[in-house]
């Protein structure tokens, strides 16, 4: 008879924790994943848009090409006037750069 009780009030206690989900409840869920996702694809592509945009910015610099361009940003020079601005050291620790280089980037200062 106890037995009997303990598995009644288990069966009430575990039905009541678990939430059915409803169509609407799904359908609402599946929205909401679906913005995310485009979100997410947005600010993917938005990034990828301006780093572009930000070498071939550096490429304009006399004497770096797409290579070296990339290196520097890769390396946080993220502007032609932070490379400009830059300690010599700096740029020689970025591949791809060399005293030519420098020599020109010192010109235009």
């Amino acid at each position: 008879m106890i037995s009997k009780f303990l598995s009644k009030l288990k069966s009430i206690l575990f039905k009541s924790e678990v939430i059915s989900e409803t169509p609407l409840m799904k359908e609402k869920k599946a929205a909401k994943s679906a913005k995310t996702k485009t979100k997410t694809k947005t600010k993917t592509k938005s990034k990828a848009v301006t780093s572009k945009k930000n070498i071939e910015t550096l490429t304009t610099l006399p004497g770096v090409g797409a290579k070296s361009a990339k290196a520097l940003y890769e390396a946080g020079f993220k502007t032609t006037k932070a490379v400009i601005d830059a300690d010599e050291k700096d740029l020689l620790a970025v591949s791809g750069v060399g005293i030519n280089l420098i020599k020109k980037l010192k010109k235009l200062k």
